[in-house]
């Protein structure tokens, strides 16, 4: 499986990218409701996970390139929390019955951070998908 993610790598990145697009733009009547506690909790779980999964893709993808460096790495969670900010933005502004939140931002950007944290923890296993 990882053999096939890091021939792939690009291409599940971008379009991982434009899911969390569609997803962040699809209209507020077509997105399911519940009590707003557990909407809340459950809301920031998601966003958090789906920039976890952002970051560690794009992030798979540099490693698998010849553009792997410290640089490299901080311009993608750093465009990866600005793609977060911007959707959210966004969301505040264009999509229909969409809002834009802060804490939205913050679980996006906290999700990117463990994304970059668990990538270096595990990096090394894909040494051995070579």
């Amino acid at each position: 499986m990882i053999k096939l993610l890091l021939k792939y790598s690009l291409l599940v990145a971008i379009l991982w990218t434009l899911i969390i697009f569609v997803l962040c733009c699809t209209p507020g009547q077509y997105i399911p409701t519940t009590n707003w506690l557990e909407l809340l909790s459950f809301d920031k779980f998601v966003h958090a996970s789906i920039f976890f999964i952002l970051v560690g893709l794009w992030l798979v993808y540099l490693y698998n390139s010849n553009n792997f460096s410290n640089f490299s790495m901080i311009f993608i969670i750093l465009l990866c929390v600005a793609y977060g900010g911007l959707l959210e933005i966004m969301q505040a502004t264009v999509f229909s019955n969409r809002s834009g939140d802060w804490l939205d931002f913050i679980a996006n950007s906290f999700g990117c951070l463990l994304g970059f944290w668990f990538f270096i923890k595990n990096k090394y296993r894909f040494n051995h998908a070579f």
